[in-house]
């Protein structure tokens, strides 16, 4: 009970006003992980792949890409609800992480990535022991566990919960928490807030500094195209001065000084090979924060050029940024090796799931 009550004093003086727009309330999410469960619960965050061994898309990964700081994630393994956790971050596309070993090596080594701060259970619970109570409350569809046994729905890694199972779950566990997952609305939520635009994403930025060490130490890469390789990570160098002989200005801005814009890579330069990297095809003139917004996929562009919003978008900051949200935004055509660029974009980094 001490570890949950130093918990919940910690969450509640990081509580903070969700801003309005961004979402209706906290949702709640269920994982269950039971091959992964040391290395996420520990190291605080969840990891899936993005796709199925057969490369299908699959609503249990799909799912993670709507999670938002703030939301609940229960973590379920070896038949018990084992902790909870608020996340930290919005999802973001990223590498199997190098604890999981061998677990996992038919997955896909690109996956969807949410920091976590986990927090144990003083006493693990067991739905089996309580299917009755859970079965009227769980989702009709994409169950986390099956309502007739209480038992872990295989194949689920990643659920959606309603508020009903959360308030279950803490009455049958913790009631400590029960303010936590009650009391807050929209405007009043707690949330773990990400990092800011100009502090990158831990795991992102350790992505990205391996990447270019394997550049810097390449024998087969000349010193000139390392450098340029270098250079365009900060959307500088060679590969803005390709982009800009096709881009002048910023699509949402309208900015047009070049001292004010960064070529933002359509596919990132973290998951791109070196040709993909210095490729006017895969770049956009944008200034700094709406290069943020596109890099980590609240927004992104349909081939036709209209700007198409993340759920987990926080409206209003991006009104603020120049991004319309009430009326649809057109910002003009793209050339067939931008809409190549743009589907991986939307299928790879926006965060929305895929219906």
């Amino acid at each position: 009970m001490y570890l949950v009550l130093v918990f919940f004093r910690l969450a509640t003086m990081l509580v903070r006003q969700r801003p309005v727009g961004h979402g209706d309330s906290m949702r709640y999410w269920w994982v269950n992980h039971n091959q992964t469960f040391r290395q996420e619960f520990v190291g605080g965050y969840i990891w899936c792949p993005k796709k199925n061994r057969n490369g299908q898309q699959n609503h249990f990964y799909e799912t993670v890409r709507e999670v938002a700081p703030g939301d609940v994630v229960f973590s379920f393994a070896d038949t018990r609800i084992q902790g909870f956790g608020f996340a930290k971050t919005h999802c973001y596309s990223c590498p199997k992480p190098d604890e999981f070993g061998r677990i996992g090596d038919a997955w896909d080594h690109r996956g969807w990535r949410v920091d976590v701060a986990f927090q144990k259970l003083r006493t693990p619970l067991r739905p089996i022991d309580y299917k009755d109570l859970f079965a009227p409350i769980l989702p009709k569809k994409y169950a986390p566990i099956r309502a007739e046994t209480g038992y872990g729905n295989q194949g689920a890694y990643f659920s959606e919960v309603t508020k009903a199972v959360a308030l279950l779950i803490a009455n049958l566990s913790e009631p400590t928490l029960i303010h936590l997952f009650d009391a807050h609305t929209a405007n009043e939520t707690t949330a773990l807030y990400e990092p800011s635009a100009t502090a990158p994403l831990g795991s992102i930025l350790e992505w990205e500094d391996q990447q270019q060490r394997i550049i810097e130490n390449s024998s087969e890469v000349s010193e000139t195209t390392r450098r340029a390789l270098v250079y365009a990570r900060r959307g500088q160098g060679l590969f803005k001065q390709r982009v800009s002989e096709h881009e002048s200005a910023c699509r949402i801005t309208k900015v047009n000084n070049p001292a004010h814009l960064v070529a933002s890579h359509i596919k990132p330069w973290r998951e791109s090979d070196n040709d993909e990297r210095l490729a006017a095809g895969n770049g956009l003139l944008l200034t700094p924060s709406i290069d943020h917004l596109f890099d980590r996929g609240f927004i992104t562009f349909a081939d036709d050029g209209e700007v198409v919003i993340s759920p987990v978008a926080d409206k209003i900051s991006l009104e603020r940024m120049g991004v319309k949200t009430v009326t649809p935004l057109f910002t003009g055509s793209f050339n067939n090796d931008q809409k190549h660029f743009l589907n991986y974009h939307r299928e790879e980094i926006f965060l929305q799931a895929a219906s």
